[in-house]
């Protein structure tokens, strides 16, 4: 089977490269997917670029561990291993699959929903990293309730484009922050406002939100408690940074958070972070989203396999609207 593969730390462009590799096997609780669309995130590039260099005592020290991207995959499964009960052969399903950028991938079954009719494979395949940090970052951190009011930075990425949506889904009033260029775009998600993030400071701005979900995590919990309800939060989660991480930022943004972390503790205003976490459940309450036509994954580009290194640098450069897709078994 054909497969994206890295051997070298680099611009994605050139060091990944499409080879054939022997197909995986399914093991115990996995199941075999033959992959129709496979989703680009941010960690992604990360992984290939192996910076900042501390990173590698994780990563590998010279070469990469992990020398397949991808993640997000939507497909047919092929084969079930022992003990798959939820799963047969010819379900449509999606959800997280290591090495996602191939024709053949194999994935736990609890990290798998059944894909919807409603959904086209590339659809599903836009929703499992970015619509589950979206979902539980309002749902679970920011307990976001009807009524309230939401200002969510980021708001034109993949995270982003679906937080706002999923937002307005429940209830809420949102405030999009964003370039210029996004702006009639979050504003077509349903923003109620958007905001230009280089003409106007929202942390300066009077107003006040219930809830701020900060993705790209460009202010601290000092600033933005000048704007937050008496008792509001800030829920810091997405991205750090566009292109490959840097030491330096990175250290400065990790004191930031623990200063922020421990002044929150002895107030009202909260700040809270969190990893997404996956499950089935909230993959399957997702695609309802989705189905019901309140939430409409926004895809920005769509790439073939081949240009899969491509695609991983067009997200890397911070630019992409919604998600970016790798189409890989042909058209929905």
């Amino acid at each position: 089977m054909r497969a994206a593969v890295y051997r070298r730390y680099g611009s994605p462009e050139a060091v990944v490269a499409i080879e054939e590799v022997a197909a995986p096997v399914p093991g115990d609780g996995e199941v075999l997917i033959r992959i129709h669309a496979a989703a680009v995130n941010p960690l992604d590039s990360h992984f290939i670029a192996g910076r900042p260099a501390i990173a590698r005592l994780a990563f590998g020290l010279f070469r990469p561990r992990r020398t397949r991207p991808g993640a997000d995959a939507a497909g047919i499964v092929v084969a079930a291993g022992a003990g798959v009960t939820r799963f047969r052969p010819g379900d449509a399903v999606f959800g997280a699959c290591p090495g996602a950028f191939a024709e053949l991938g194999c994935a736990p079954e609890r990290a798998l929903a059944a894909k919807p009719d409603e959904l086209s494979f590339e659809q599903a395949a836009a929703l499992p990293v970015a619509g589950l940090t979206a979902l539980q970052g309002l749902r679970d951190h920011g307990r976001l309730a009807p009524g309230q009011s939401v200002l969510i930075t980021g708001a034109a990425g993949g995270i982003g484009s679906f937080a706002v949506q999923i937002a307005k889904a429940r209830g809420a009033e949102v405030t999009a922050v964003c370039s210029a260029r996004s702006l009639d775009f979050v504003r077509a998600l349903g923003a109620d406002r958007a905001i230009d993030r280089e003409k106007e400071d929202f942390t300066r701005s009077g107003a006040r939100w219930d809830l701020i979900f900060d993705l790209v995590q460009s202010r601290g919990f000092g600033a933005c408690r000048r704007v937050l309800a008496a008792d509001g939060i800030l829920v810091a989660g997405g991205v750090l940074s566009v292109g490959p991480p840097r030491l330096g930022p990175m250290l400065r943004w990790a004191g930031r958070l623990l200063f922020g972390l421990l002044r929150s503790r002895f107030g009202r205003r909260k700040l809270r972070t969190f990893v997404a976490k996956l499950n089935a459940d909230d993959l399957a309450e997702l695609a309802g989203l989705v189905a019901s036509g309140k939430v409409t994954p926004a895809i920005d580009r769509r790439y073939r396999l081949e240009q899969a290194g491509a695609a991983i640098r067009y997200v890397q450069q911070g630019r992409a609207r919604g998600k970016v897709i790798i189409a890989i078994a042909g058209e929905d």
